[in-house]
């Protein structure tokens, strides 16, 4: 009888262990699958997305070939026309320099952002199920696929509405700090990085903490209120999709994430200062370098060096580790 209470108990203990087991594969096997999707799918897209648009509203060609045309045919042109032209010229360069640097970084980060939301969701998911012992995760809280695909398809939110407002943001940080340089002042890979870093850090004091959160996720009346009050005020007619939203916006808004983007964003301008070269030329001519240099941060990830530079920041690793270990109750 005691003989048997043991083998009944030492089968439960097998049963449950199976039951863990299958449980964590299927999570694993989830999170491994968004991550996936992540990489291969949702930022190669938005990274293509935001290449063309940049490209796009940011366009030099038109300024470089009237100062060419110009060039060619000297009467064509007024001085007072070309210094303004190549004034249009160092704004719109700088412009495209340091806001191709913002948004691949906000990017790279929004979307491993989103991931570890969806694995986070999952595992407090898999817990429920646990819970009531439902070998199969059928609760109607589960993020289910066309929940999942909209999360992610939300980071071409930045491409398709925010560009404008970022624009014209960025061009008036761009204004500001180069409004005492002239075309004939020297430049090097140091004021190259001063001034990409000051256009930056301009750009990011400008509005109330956070503003630019605009840019990357909509704005939307309902989950501002949400998020301003406890998990329990969640209205009824929120979708999954509306709480992955309201939950990304506390992340992006967070002191953790600024510190995160300072660092990422710091990394990315070291690495242009070394491609810009030590030696010391006119502004003017160095316009040209800075303007090829904006195609190599919007290449596809896989090839791109600045989106590899940002997966191996261990300030970056760290800061997802504990976004994905900071779970709320389940």
């Amino acid at each position: 009888m005691f003989s048997g209470t043991i083998n009944l108990k030492a089968t439960n203990v097998d049963g449950m262990s199976l039951f863990l087991s299958i449980h964590y594969d299927r999570m694993q096997a989830h999170f491994e699958n968004i991550q996936r999707i992540s990489d291969t799918i949702t930022l190669p897209h938005s990274m293509h997305n935001l290449s063309c648009r940049i490209a796009q509203d940011l366009d030099l060609s038109h300024l470089l070939e009237r100062l060419i045309q110009g060039k060619g045919q000297p009467n064509t042109l007024t001085q007072s026309e070309k210094l303004d032209l190549w004034g249009r010229l160092k704004i719109l360069s700088f412009t495209r320099m340091a806001l191709s640097v913002w948004a691949t970084v906000m990017l790279s980060l929004y979307t491993k952002v989103q991931v570890n939301i969806l694995g986070r969701h999952l595992y407090i998911d898999t817990a429920r199920s646990l819970e009531s012992s439902n070998l199969l995760m059928e609760s109607e809280d589960v993020v289910d696929g066309e929940d999942k695909q909209k999360f992610l398809g939300s980071v071409d939110f930045l491409s398709q509405h925010g560009m404008p407002a970022l624009i014209s943001d960025m061009e008036e940080a761009t204004k500001e700090v180069l409004k005492g340089k002239q075309l004939t002042s020297l430049f090097n890979n140091t004021t190259f990085d001063e001034t990409i870093t000051d256009i930056l850090n301009t750009f990011m004091s400008r509005g109330s903490p956070h503003f630019w959160v605009k840019y990357i996720i909509p704005e939307d009346a309902k989950l501002h209120s949400t998020a301003s009050g406890s998990n329990d005020t969640v209205p009824l007619d929120m979708t999954e999709f509306d709480q992955l939203v309201m939950e990304a916006r506390g992340v992006l808004s967070s002191a953790e994430f600024g510190s995160v983007v300072e660092i990422s964003l710091k990394a990315v301008v070291d690495t242009l200062r070394e491609l810009m070269g030590t030696t010391s030329v006119p502004l003017a001519r160095a316009l040209p370098q800075v303007a090829q240099m904006c195609p190599l941060l919007l290449e596809e990830p896989s090839k791109n060096q600045f989106i590899q530079i940002l997966k191996n920041i261990p300030e970056v690793e760290l800061f997802l580790t504990f976004l994905y270990a900071n779970m709320p109750s389940a």
